[in-house]
């Protein structure tokens, strides 16, 4: 879904696979990192050890570095083509998608290295700020969207910014990390009204698109994680807006279950890899409600949402490079 490039314009001509390099791209180190942090999740309950998620840490890395790598390259030498991702009414909500990457980074990187984990996180949090307020100025500012633009995608921002307080909490910065919250949860709250509004009242979502329904399951589920690093005592249980956010986690999740069987119909596109990360704050959130709540349902719950996990990143993974050796990926739309 982005707006016709000179090569695009002549379906014959040769074209650069890095000019088409997608921002979308980090969507999957967004699921590897959840990935991750669901396997620590389920580290202790299931007794797994440690070894597993540190193994996913170090892959989760290596994949960002390499993809942050190879957008830079491509903003050196296609500029107007970074240009156009960030004019683009649908690409740009998926920006956000670097600074969540290192936000996630520096939660798995707080049982590793605390000062690794403050830098990641200092940096992430400084780049959501910047992306936060630069997407949004954008949506409210001069340009003129659609109802077709909008999508279940433009929660990326809002959710970046509920994720800050998973680490700035137990590093310290819990004003900051309210701050964050606080702006994450009122943008939410609007989004899911518009959001609302376009899936019921206007066209269905193009193909490409499906998967990004998905999305609408990670704001709540994330929401409780930081809910209760910024609220819990030792020793104390989940309170009712703790109950509320996870809840309503559940209430997204069962609604676009039901449309998971048509969307793995669709053809594959990059946009599948939005099936990963709320499946994986779904994951998580279960696993820390089973820990806090002594609950034994809970806990077969996250692991059988573990085991949907695993095998759904298995297969994006590895669709994802097939799709990458036929030339599928990294070309014009």
């Amino acid at each position: 879904m982005s707006a016709p490039s000179p090569a695009a314009a002549a379906p014959d001509a040769p074209h650069s696979r890095l000019e088409h390099f997608p921002i979308t791209f980090f969507a999957t180190t967004m699921g590897l990192g959840g990935f991750t942090l669901a396997l620590r999740a389920a580290a202790g309950p299931l007794g797994i050890g440690p070894l597993p998620y540190q193994i996913a840490f170090v892959v989760t890395a290596a994949v960002f570095v390499l993809l942050l790598g190879v957008y830079a390259i491509k903003a050196t030498q296609h500029w107007r083509a970074v240009s156009a991702e960030w004019h683009h009414p649908i690409r740009l909500a998926f920006f956000p998608t670097v600074a969540i990457s290192l936000l996630l980074l520096a939660i798995i990187a707080m049982s590793v290295s605390k000062p690794l984990a403050l830098a990641l996180w200092g940096t992430g949090t400084a780049l959501q700020a910047v992306m936060t307020i630069s997407v949004i100025t954008s949506w409210i500012g001069t340009r003129s969207f659609q109802h077709g633009h909008l999508n279940p995608a433009w929660f990326i921002p809002a959710v970046g910014n509920v994720i800050v307080p998973v680490a700035g909490a137990q590093l310290g910065f819990v004003e900051l990390s309210w701050l964050f919250f606080s702006a994450g949860m009122i943008f939410w709250m609007v989004l899911l009204t518009l959001v609302f509004n376009r899936l019921v009242f206007h066209d269905p979502l193009p193909g490409r698109l499906q998967p990004t329904l998905v999305i609408m399951v990670a704001p709540p589920a994330v929401a409780f994680i930081a809910w209760v690093r910024l609220t819990m005592t030792e020793g104390a249980t989940v309170d009712p807006f703790g109950h509320i956010l996870l809840s309503l986690a559940y209430v997204f999740g069962a609604l676009v279950a039901v449309q998971i069987p048509r969307i793995l119909r669709l053809p594959f596109a990059m946009s599948f890899w939005a099936l990963s990360f709320p499946l994986a704050a779904l994951t998580i959130a279960t696993f820390l409600y089973s820990e806090l709540a002594h609950s034994a349902f809970h806990l077969r719950f996250a692991t059988a949402l573990l085991v949907t996990l695993s095998v759904l990143i298995a297969g994006l993974i590895g669709r994802t490079i097939l799709g990458i050796l036929r030339h599928e990926i990294c070309v014009p739309e």
